[in-house]
C-alpha cells in the first residue's frame, strides 16, 4: 500500500435531490453538475446500490478493498483492535440545492437488531458555505411528540406538520450541528456542509412524498411500525446540538459528545504544522500548500493512511481534518 497521503477525485453518486454547484465551485469546476453529495474516502455504498458510493483510488482499486487487504497500515493497530478493517467513518461534501426531506437515522443498537449492522448513523454538519436569503437547518422536535402523532404525519404525508415541528436554526459558515441517531432533521436549500457520519446509508425518510420514487423505500424494508421505532420523539435543545465556531481560527469543531463517532478540526496554516499519525480525511477550503510532498489547493480532498506517520502540512491554507472515533 501507499504510505503517503493520496489525493482523491470527486465521487458523486446519483441522488434523489438537487445540488452540486457549490461542490463544483470549490473543486474549481464551476461548469460541472455532478450531484449534491461527494463521498470522500468512502468505504460505504448507497443502500441497496453496491458499488455506488465507494471511492476508487488512483491505482484503480476500491479504497474498501485496499483497507481490507492491509487494515493496520491504513487504520493503525489500536483502531483495528476495536473496529477491524472498518474505517468507522464516512465524510461527504453536501450541497443542498433544495430542502431535503424530514428524515432520521437508526442508532447502533437499532441497526444491530433490525439491519444486521454494527453502525447506525449519527452525523455532524460543518457549515462551509451558504447561499440565499435565509439558509436554515431543521433539527429535532421542539416539543415531545407522541408516537401516534408521528405515525399519522407519516401515513398522511403531512409535510407542513413534520417540518413545523422541528427547531429551525439559521446557519452561517463556521457553525457545526451534531445530529444524534434518531433525531429528525432536514437541511435547507443553500446550505453547503462537510458532513461526518458513521459509515452507513440508513435513512428513515419520514417525508417521502415528492422526494422518493418508490413510496415503500422510506422504511428501508422494515415496515412502518419497525422503522418508526428509531425516531427520537423527545424535544431537543438547540444549544446542545449547535456550536458557533466562526471561521477565523483553528478550532476543534465538535464537542465531546461526538468523540465516540468521529472527530473534526479546522486548521488555519501559515507556515508549517505537523499532524500526528492517524487515518484522516482532509478537505481544503482555502489557499494552497503541501501535505508532505502532496500538492494541495482549494478543493483538494485527501485520504491519509495511518502508516504515513506524522505529516507536515505547510503553506497558507484552511482545511478541515476528519478522523475516526476517539478510542476508549
Amino acid at each position: 500500500m501507499s504510505e503517503r497521503p493520496i489525493a482523491l477525485p470527486a465521487n458523486q453518486p446519483r441522488q434523489f435531490y438537487r445540488g452540486g454547484a457549490a461542490i463544483a465551485e470549490l473543486r474549481g469546476e464551476p461548469g460541472a453538475d455532478f450531484g449534491p453529495e461527494d463521498w470522500v474516502a468512502s468505504t460505504t455504498t448507497l443502500f441497496g446500490r453496491e458499488p455506488d458510493g465507494l471511492t476508487r483510488l488512483p491505482d484503480g482499486r476500491w479504497l474498501r478493498d485496499a483497507v481490507r487487504l492491509d487494515p493496520v497500515s491504513w487504520l493503525g493497530p489500536e483502531h483495528v483492535a476495536e473496529f477491524g478493517a472498518d474505517t468507522a467513518l464516512l465524510v461527504k461534501l453536501l450541497d443542498a440545492g433544495q430542502r431535503l426531506p424530514v428524515h432520521c437515522h437508526p442508532s447502533n443498537s437499532f441497526a444491530s437488531r433490525h439491519l444486521d449492522c454494527r453502525h447506525g448513523k449519527t452525523e455532524a454538519w460543518i457549515v462551509v458555505g451558504t447561499s440565499g436569503p435565509s439558509p436554515t437547518v431543521h433539527i429535532g422536535f421542539r416539543e415531545d411528540v407522541p408516537a401516534s402523532v408521528v405515525a399519522e404525519w407519516v401515513s398522511t404525508q403531512d409535510s407542513s406538520a413534520m417540518l413545523g415541528s422541528l427547531n429551525a436554526v439559521g446557519v452561517r459558515p463556521g457553525d457545526t450541528v451534531f445530529v444524534p441517531a434518531g433525531v429528525p432533521h432536514a437541511i435547507g436549500e443553500g446550505v453547503f456542509i462537510v458532513e461526518l457520519q458513521q459509515p452507513t446509508d440508513f435513512s428513515v425518510t419520514l417525508e417521502w412524498r415528492g422526494f422518493l420514487d418508490d413510496p415503500e423505500a422510506w422504511h428501508l424494508g422494515m415496515g412502518q411500525e419497525t422503522a418508526l421505532g428509531c425516531v427520537e420523539r423527545s424535544a431537543q435543545r438547540v444549544e446542545d446540538l449547535v456550536l458557533r465556531t466562526g471561521t477565523s481560527a483553528s478550532a476543534e469543531l465538535l464537542g465531546a459528545q461526538a468523540d465516540p463517532f468521529f472527530r473534526a478540526d479546522r486548521l488555519h496554516v501559515s507556515g508549517k504544522v505537523v499532524l500526528e499519525e492517524s487515518f484522516a480525511v482532509l478537505v481544503v477550503l482555502e489557499g494552497e500548500g503541501t501535505l508532505d510532498a502532496l500538492p494541495l489547493r482549494r478543493g483538494s480532498t485527501v485520504v491519509v493512511p495511518h502508516a504515513a506517520g506524522p505529516c507536515e502540512l505547510s503553506g497558507n491554507l484552511v482545511t478541515i481534518r476528519c478522523r475516526p472515533p476517539l478510542l476508549p
